[in-house]
């Protein structure tokens, strides 16, 4: 089975990231920005590295931009070129069109012009620094939808030495612990018997409320 390939539109700092992760993990990235510069910069990263405007869909044709398997539109400050390029990619018959949204507004607009899925680099990356925030524990932190998210955080010492079931996570803040990972090793969907110990690192999914209410509890280790 063939790989994906993806375009990148877009060389900001989120766009760059993108691409060279993309690349990192192997998969063909046609990078395209307007700004010739910019494209140098990337040029010897990704597969491709491409000048073009992206309001301009005979460029995009000519690019084949409609064959790739997935398309994110990373255009930072201009919210209206975000638009066009995504109503003209959308027109274009692009498979997945994810797209880099500045506010919630914009974001609005691009879900109902056609976006697969919207992102929000900036607010995200302010959640998650929030949540390191509110607690040292917490190692990652992601949003599964509006009310639902998951969050990994390294055992504190007063869970270390109990089990599941004595810590009664469900129960006291309504949230399951999906797996524990402890070093290398992933243990998916762990028995109330299974202990803690120290260096594991729990995956919890909650609602926000009370996954926020269980790192407040456990801040301080």
């Amino acid at each position: 089975m063939a790989k994906k390939q993806y375009a990148v539109i877009g060389m900001g700092r989120f766009g760059i990231s993108v691409a060279n992760s993309l690349t990192d993990m192997g998969f063909e990235v046609l990078a395209i920005d307007a700004n010739e510069q910019r494209i140098q910069e990337v040029a010897s990263k990704v597969t491709h590295a491409v000048s073009a405007d992206s309001t301009d869909e005979e460029a995009l044709r000519a690019l084949g931009v409609r064959n790739f398997d997935v398309v994110v539109v990373a255009i930072g400050q201009d919210i209206q070129a975000s638009i066009l390029t995504t109503l003209i990619l959308k027109d274009m018959g692009v498979p997945t069109l994810i797209v880099k949204a500045q506010n919630e507004l914009h974001g609005k607009v691009l879900t109902k012009i056609g976006a697969d899925k919207v992102i929000f680099p900036e607010r995200d990356m302010g959640l998650r620094v929030a949540h390191h925030l509110i607690s040292p524990n917490i190692l990652d932190y992601i949003e599964i939808s509006d009310d639902y998210s998951i969050i990994e955080i390294k055992a504190p010492d007063r869970m270390i030495g109990k089990n599941l079931k004595e810590l009664d996570i469900r129960a006291k803040y309504k949230c399951n612990v999906m797996a524990i990972k402890s070093g290398t090793a992933m243990n998916i969907a762990p028995y109330a018997e299974d202990l803690i110990r120290e260096g594991d690192v729990l995956v919890i999914v909650g609602k926000n409320s009370d996954l926020t209410n269980l790192e407040i509890v456990y801040s301080e280790g």
